[in-house]
């Protein structure tokens, strides 16, 4: 699907239901696809933010104050209005951040899931309420945080925007958004969108910026818990940096997927799911398959993976990186496991699309014969690179893969039951699959990882979001039985 490169209105700051052109600083935005630049971003400082803390303090007393079935009315317009602008959003996740128009149109359909999740908070959440003895009652209510702050990724501008925004704000908090300076312009969008549903002003506020306002925002006094998507290395700086002020905070960080393929694994299925999840969004996603763990007599399947990723090809079904310093680092990872003695098998490296010169592509890389000390087996990527291990031992793989410090995601590739669940029972991973290389889970299943893909407690999506975004109150009454009167006298 050919869609020409657009240029679009600076980002800007939204605070209390307006577009505020309120910074000093701003930098292009650049899309990965051509490498044109397509707009500007303002970059805020803190009395920017306290502006925007304020507005979302006037506006929460009012939005709090609503029942949560009054609240998620407004997500069942939001949702309506994200399908009714399928089409334009999806092209909009397209040109910022690189990805195919398909893999941008499925971002926009999983949010509007997210929104759709929201939407059920009431059949979900209920007062848990006993009398616990004679004339004595205890409840429990869930009470929101109040002001929160939400901290983006460039990978999914759309999508993970809306793992907290309909939650947190269904819940009765107010936010505040940070969206990643690379790609800000489909949260412009949400906003917009928001409004248009009924949102009230200043219960939803964007705030653009760089290091500077993330640091700014794990300080501010009265901003109550922060979420973080993005680096490991990032994540821990957030984490500690929110909690050191006494903030309850979520980040999650980066990933490094193992996928332990079996003798036994269907050639064709494992391969074409292999090859999508090593090179879906161009490998930049936190689920990506980066790494595989090959037991035994596996070389047909390597060869059919080689064969898939033959088929991917940059600029048609494979997109960009997101910008020329990713494509540089990624191209550095595959040389030097060369040059340490892996086997490039497929090499995707020095790729121009043409007519798109300017953009910042890698193709499909498949690597044989990776050693698990090497930097391409042990650290984050993040392209569509697929480093292969090798071993003759199920235990051996799963002492690989426990051996990462991540633990975001980890799959098994075998038609043997047994198998399989003797390897999810042992990988140290939060989402595990088996046959399926993106084992991400649906609504109303969380998503979140262990190890150092996740500093705090809890997971980011669904059900388990619930206690992040609020705080139980519990009550107990005591009535006297004697006290009763007979009112129809």
């Amino acid at each position: 699907m050919s869609i020409p490169i657009l240029s679009y209105p600076e980002a800007r700051n939204y605070i209390a239901g307006e577009f505020q052109q309120n910074g000093s600083r701003s930098m292009p935005v650049i899309s990965p696809l051509d490498g044109s630049t397509i707009s500007s971003v303002i970059l805020s400082d803190k009395e920017i933010l306290d502006k925007a803390v304020q507005a979302a303090a006037r506006a929460f007393k009012k939005w709090s104050s609503l029942t949560l079935k009054e609240r998620v009315q407004i997500f069942f317009r939001f949702r309506a209005l994200l399908e009714e602008h399928k089409e334009e959003l999806a092209n909009l996740v397209r040109i910022e951040n690189g990805k195919t128009y398909e893999e941008a149109e499925a971002e926009v359909l999983k949010g509007i899931e997210l929104s759709e999740f929201a939407c059920s908070l009431p059949q979900i959440i209920t007062d848990e309420v006993q009398e616990v003895s004679k004339g004595v009652e205890c409840r429990t209510s869930h009470i929101p945080m109040g002001i929160v702050a939400s901290i983006t990724p460039f990978n999914f501008p759309f999508m993970v925007p809306l793992w907290t925004i309909p939650n947190a704000l269904a819940l009765g908090n107010c936010m505040i958004l940070k969206p990643s300076e690379q790609v800000p312009l489909s949260a412009q969008k949400i906003a917009g969108l928001l409004k248009e549903a009924g949102l009230p002003d200043g219960v939803f506020n964007i705030i653009n910026g760089d290091k500077e306002i993330v640091e700014a925002i794990c300080a501010h006094p009265d901003i109550h818990a922060v979420t973080f998507v993005g680096s490991t290395r990032v994540a821990g700086i957030v984490y500690r940096q929110a909690t050191s002020h006494l903030k309850r905070a979520l980040c999650l960080g980066g990933a490094k997927n193992h996928l332990i393929v079996l003798p036994d694994a269907n050639p064709e299925m494992s391969a074409a799911n292999i090859a999508a999840s090593m090179s879906g969004c161009a490998g930049q996603r936190c689920m990506a398959a980066s790494a595989m763990v090959a037991v035994g007599k596996t070389d047909h399947i390597i060869q059919q993976i080689c064969e898939e990723a033959r088929r991917i090809v940059p600029g048609k079904n494979l997109g960009s990186v997101i910008s020329k310093e990713a494509k540089e680092r990624i191209e550095r990872y595959i040389t030097e496991a060369e040059a340490a003695g892996a086997k490039v098998l497929v090499d995707g490296r020095n790729v121009v699309v043409p007519d798109k010169e300017g953009g910042f592509y890698v193709g499909p890389t498949v690597i044989d014969h990776v050693k698990p000390e090497m930097n391409i087996a042990k650290e984050e990527v993040f392209g569509p690179v697929l480093a292969i291990m090798r071993t003759d031992d199920v235990d051996e793989a799963i002492r690989i893969e426990n051996s990462s410090n991540y633990g975001n995601a980890s799959s098994v590739f075998t038609e043997n039951g047994g198998l399989a669940q003797y390897v999810t029972e042992r990988v140290s991973a939060g989402m595990v699959g088996v046959n399926i290389g993106v084992p991400v889970p649906r609504e109303p299943f969380p998503f979140g990882g262990w190890n150092e893909s996740r500093f705090g407690v809890g997971d980011i999506t669904g059900k388990s979001s619930i206690p992040f975004w609020t705080q139980l109150k519990k009550t107990t009454t005591k009535w006297n039985p004697e006290a009763w009167t007979d009112w129809t006298t």
